[in-house]
């Protein structure tokens, strides 16, 4: 069945598709390569990853603008689960890295065929950007091994940098020169080019268009640099290698129980974050160009071209934000684009791959490094600072979980700190009391306005739900205020945020209502939700309740009065 967008494709996009396309398979050639090689895998892995991927994402998924590709995140998470088990490389390695894009394929096809996009909320954007960011450091401490041309090895970060440490008097200084300069001049380009041409008014966006090309640019110097001066034969300057010619076949195969139980928890957390990355960029786009994102459908089309790319390149693919950066700024309009960038990309592969064998490794290294640099969000973790310390602390933990556990404990401590924020937070709630402002039929917090209160009546607001682990913190309130003024014969608790009592809520206020009653103290509920008094009906609470039920605030506050009957001799405060 045709997807709907070729149904209703309209003529007049599909020049503006094709060439953006082109280009597009032309500028991610670079880091298709680079980013096989960060995940441990044959550099032509990342070109067929480009391919048939592809197309399976563009016939299932929704987002019409997104470039599907080898991205960074996977590719590191890919090497630090296999790495410490196998040799980089390896044919063991290689059928493993398939096995656990094939585990994440299927997993995240399973997601969205339960209508499971709603997972992608249950990270939040701190945690999601304190794992990115921890993991771009470890990208980057990866690739330094490439830019000092040195044999370094580790199963983590820690032990990477020792060795680096160990071995960093054997730094190859032709090594070291290709790739700093490659480094700076692509930093220069990313963060440079665009301000200086606004500046001197030049066109920016010309500029924004050498940006994308500068990492392609640099590639082709170093790489004529290496020939024409034979680098890598007089200064031993690391290069690629030989590449496998051809297309490449397509292997069926089924992981054994033991890679079953290997790889099960590391696909089961790459899922997950392709599906909070892949939504996320999804829904920023359907946003901006005012489309329509259907978040389970976009899980079935990443799932599926997991799952091709576990036959046919072996390689995890996600939705990169470089490659459709520059898909949007080579004019793409439609999934056209995409498929256009695939068959391109073919065009290339059938061309002969001989022509990447001397790309430099240091070269490549500095464009993972330029990319990974781009990754860390500084600017998110000042922002939570700012707002939110406990959502601070979050990105933090989840930054330093991965760079001292791991990727899978890093992002399980982002996890971990997000719920003990919540639970700190839903068991500490909000409590206000509250007083009518003069004249109106609102109400608000008495240490914030002036507002009025009846003598002997407290009405007490509670924003937050009640469940057994707040109860603790509601009940010393209450006595708190009790405690202030011995006059007190009413109490309003006000439930208008109360969404939920639980049994032991229930039962706690139940005995408050019955201490109160002890006391010559009334309890009235004010605002109580539906769904809750539905429940609390059918409560001892409801049943011994000694004060009453009111519809509002405003109604308790004017019984009450009238009780008194002292209108005039209202409290200001």
């Amino acid at each position: 069945m045709l997807p709907l967008w070729l149904v209703h494709y309209r003529r007049e996009n599909l020049s503006s598709d094709i060439v953006a396309g082109a280009i597009l398979a032309i500028l991610v050639i670079p880091q298709s390569l680079a980013y096989a090689l960060l995940a441990g895998l044959p550099p032509q892995v990342g070109l067929y990853a480009s391919i048939l991927p592809v197309i399976a994402y563009i016939w299932l998924g929704s987002s019409s603008l997104q470039a599907l590709g080898p991205v960074a995140i996977t590719s590191i998470m890919t090497y630090a689960v296999l790495s410490p088990l196998m040799a980089p490389g390896s044919p063991q390695y290689i059928t493993m890295a398939a096995g656990l894009c094939l585990l994440s394929g299927l997993m995240t096809m399973a997601f969205g065929f339960l209508r499971l996009g709603f997972l992608s909320q249950l990270l939040s954007r701190p945690v999601v950007s304190g794992f990115i960011s921890g993991s771009a450091v470890l990208i980057i401490i990866s690739q330094l091994k490439f830019l000092l041309g040195v044999q370094a090895t580790g199963s983590n970060s820690w032990q990477s940098l020792l060795s680096l440490l160990e071995h960093v008097q054997q730094t190859n200084p032709v090594t070291l020169t290709l790739g700093i300069s490659a480094l700076l001049w692509l930093m220069l380009s990313r963060y440079g080019l665009v301000p200086l041409a606004s500046r001197l008014g030049w066109n920016t966006k010309r500029a924004e268009v050498w940006v994308r090309v500068m990492p392609l640019v640099v590639l082709a110097t170093a790489s004529v640099a290496m020939v024409a001066l034979e680098l890598d034969t007089r200064h031993q300057v690391a290069v690629v290698g030989a590449i496998k010619e051809g297309l490449g076949g397509i292997h069926f195969f089924l992981p054994g129980l033991d890679d079953l139980r290997t790889l099960f928890a590391p696909a089961l957390i790459m899922a997950f974050i392709g599906t909070v990355q892949n939504i996320t960029m999804g829904q920023a786009l359907a946003a901006k160009y005012r489309e329509r994102l259907e978040p389970n459908r976009e899980l079935v089309g990443l799932g599926a071209a997991n799952v091709v790319a576990a036959f046919y390149s072996g390689m995890p693919v996600g939705g990169g934000l470089s490659r459709t950066a520059i898909n949007l700024a080579a004019g793409a309009r439609t999934p056209m684009a995409s498929l256009s960038a695939a068959i391109s990309m073919l065009l290339i592969v059938l061309a002969g791959t001989h022509w990447f064998a001397r790309l430099p490794l240091a070269v490549l290294a500095a464009s993972i490094v330029v990319a990974a640099i781009s990754m860390i969000d500084l600017k998110a973790f000042v922002q939570a600072w700012n707002y939110d310390r406990a959502d601070a602390l979050a990105l933090l933990g989840a930054a330093a979980g991965v760079l001292l556990l791991g990727l899978e404990l890093g992002i399980a401590t982002g996890i971990l700190l997000s719920l003990v924020t919540l639970l700190v937070r839903a068991s500490t709630p909000h409590i206000a009391v509250i007083g009518r402002i003069v004249g109106t039929e609102h109400f608000r917090n008495v240490e914030r306005h002036g507002v009025e209160t009846i003598p002997g009546a407290l009405f007490l607001r509670i924003d937050e739900s009640l469940f057994f682990g707040n109860l603790n913190a509601v009940e010393a309130r209450l006595s708190a205020e009790l405690m202030k003024d011995a006059r007190i014969c009413d109490l309003v608790l006000i439930m208008s945020a109360v969404n939920r009592v639980d049994t032991t809520a229930m039962e706690a206020l139940t005995d408050v209502n019955r201490d109160l009653s002890a006391r010559g103290i009334r309890l009235h509920l004010a605002e109580v939700k539906g769904p809750v008094q539905d429940r609390l009906l059918h409560s001892p609470l409801w049943k011994a309740l000694s004060g009453k039920v009111h519809m509002s605030v405003n109604s308790a506050f004017e019984t009450l009065a009238a009780e008194r009957r002292v209108d005039t001799g209202l409290y200001v405060i």
